[in-house]
This record gives C-alpha cells, structure tokens and sequence, in this order.
C-alpha cells in the first residue's frame, strides 16, 4: 500500500452488523515490554534483481523451498518467484514472467492485493479496496487456480469481510493473511470464541483443513474464519491482538507453531510470535526488534522458509518502497 512513511494512522471507529455473527470488539494495544534482539543473523541482503519487481510489493508465501509467491497492488498482481542463487526471479514459464494480473470472481475490477498465502485450498490474497473504487473500503479474501498459462487470474472464491469488520477508511484495511491446520489448532486446545468451547472444525462443514486469519492494519487485530470454499459465506471463530499497533503480515511458523505478526516502518520494523496459550487463546509471546542489519524499510511483506539448514531457516522481506531499486531481502531465522 503506498503512502507516506511515519503516518499517523486513524483509530478503528465501531464495528458495524456482523454478516453471520458479532464477536466482542476489541482493540490492539502494543506491548510495552522491552524488545528483543531479532532471533537470526543480523545481517541481511538484497533478494531480487535491481528494479526488477518495483515498488507496491507486499505480501508474500512460500510455496515450497524453491518457490515464493508475491503480490503487489496497482493493479493488484500475483508473482511466482523462483530461486536462482541467492535471488529470487520471476518465474519464465507458463505465463509468470511478468506476474499476473488478478481480477475478483466476476473476471471485473482491481483487487489492491496485499497479502498472499499458499494453502492447500490453492493461493489466496486478501485486499482492502478494489483499485477501480479506491475510496471505498472492500475488505475481501479471494482464491485463485495458480495452475494455468493465463496471464489474467479471476478469483475462483470471494469472502466479503467487509460487514464482519471494523469500518475504516479504503487505505487502512486488510494487510495480512495466513491460514493454520486444523489439526494444530486442535492439538493446542484452540477455544472457539463463538462457542465458547473447544474449536471443533465439524462444526463448519465445506471450511477446508484450516482457518484463515486477516491482520487489519488500523487496529493491529487478528480476525480467525472459517471460510466455506464454495466461496461467500464465513463465520468468524476468534480476534485477537498482535502485540502491534499497526499489522502488516502474517506468517505461521508450522515446525514451532508460532504465528508471526509483523509492522512496517510505522513501527520501527517490529514482530510479533503468537501462540494459543493455556486458556486457549493466541496470545503473544514476544516481541523482536527487526535484524540490526536492516535499515527501517517500508516492510509489508514476510515470510519463512519451512527448509532448515546448519541452525536457520530463510526469511524474505518485501519492501513497498523498492528503496535501493530492490523489492526483496533475505536473511535468516533460527530453527528453533
């Protein structure tokens, strides 16, 4: 999402109807503990190739140890991202060399796409306007069939959240996306906030294997659904703070079971990890300063390497600002 850095941004004002139900509404507050140092190497490097992606860059997904889905905004566009050394490069086949543009269900508009997650469902964006309306606020997850050499993707399922959530202004919506296993959940004790009992994903026929959470970037919530795949309907399960006042992704860390919640430049660069704790709820359980090798880019985009190698993992940032001429930089994460 472009914008001025520093911005102050405006609070989140009261919620509207629920579109199936109303949870309590809360707001983020950020953690006023000390930080601690980043739990990796310090030093980071340029990713991609110089002016090759440009700037809006900002969600992003691996999609295997060699593969790492992005999207930008302006027009909304997916990314396949392939390794070559120690960058990462558009993919040249089937249609992926220069991204593809993403349209909503109807084949129509421009999804400001800001944040991506690979699933098992296929690969799923989250927006928070439609580029052909950008004073409005449409806060939609949508999913696409990466699988063809169409260079045009229209989204195969649509969730307008947009009733379910906070009102808030066409720039301040949905930044983050990540999905969990149901089976995690479960094994942590995961506790439904609709039921108020254990999550019991028989209770949400057609949702999939998994919920999926949306970080909003006005308050800094995490909002947990389970989405019914044949698109349109939702219930929503939990919210929850991420520690921050401001979120712009999401990123769950299967081999801990953490999840990640991470600021731009409005936040110095922080994260947060989250876990479900012994009441059942995710809640943090720390907060890192960014690697002290990194300068306070514009970061929206993060993700982590499921390959661990001689203590560490890979993690990729996106930056909005292309400062540099570079979108994407890379360091690393312990395995632990």
């Amino acid at each position: 999402m472009p914008r001025s850095s520093r911005r102050i941004r405006p609070a989140a004002v009261a919620t509207v109807a629920a579109a199936l139900l109303v949870l309590p509404v809360t707001t983020a507050t950020a953690t006023t503990t000390a930080n601690s140092p980043w739990p990796g190497g310090s030093a980071v490097t340029n990713a991609d190739g110089s002016n090759v992606l440009g700037g809006n860059m900002s969600g992003l997904s691996f999609g295997g140890p060699d593969v790492l889905w992005a999207v930008k905004n302006g027009p909304g566009t997916l990314y396949r991202l392939v390794r070559n050394g120690s960058k990462w490069q558009p993919d040249t086949a089937n249609g992926w060399s220069s991204g593809k543009q993403l349209r909503y269900r109807g084949g129509n508009g421009d999804p400001d796409a800001e944040a991506v997650v690979a699933t098992p469902d296929g690969v799923v964006a989250a927006t928070e306007r439609d580029g052909d309306n950008s004073k409005t606020s449409a806060l939609k997850v949508l999913r696409y069939d990466v699988s063809g050499t169409a260079k045009t993707l229209s989204a195969k399922a649509e969730w307008d959240l947009t009733a379910d959530l906070p009102k808030v202004s066409a720039n301040d919506g949905l930044e983050a996306v990540s999905w969990i296993p149901d089976s995690a959940l479960t094994a942590k004790g995961f506790v439904d906030q609709r039921t108020k009992a254990p999550y019991n994903p028989a209770g949400y026929p057609g949702h999939g294997t998994g919920l999926y959470l949306v970080g909003l970037e006005s308050n800094g919530m995490i909002y947990a659904y389970a989405l019914d795949q044949a698109g349109g309907k939702y219930t929503r399960v939990a919210s929850f703070a991420s520690g921050l006042a401001s979120i712009m992704e999401l990123e769950y860390e299967a081999s801990t079971g953490k999840l990640w919640a991470v600021c731009d430049d409005n936040c110095g660069g922080d994260s947060t990890t989250l876990a479900v704790d012994a009441q059942g709820k995710f809640a943090v359980t720390a907060t890192y300063d960014r690697p002290s090798g990194m300068p306070d880019y514009n970061n929206e985009g993060f993700a982590i390497s499921a390959t661990c190698a001689s203590g560490t993992k890979q993690v990729v940032w996106a930056d909005d600002g292309n400062e540099g001429g570079h979108a994407l930089r890379a360091g690393t994460l312990s395995c632990g």
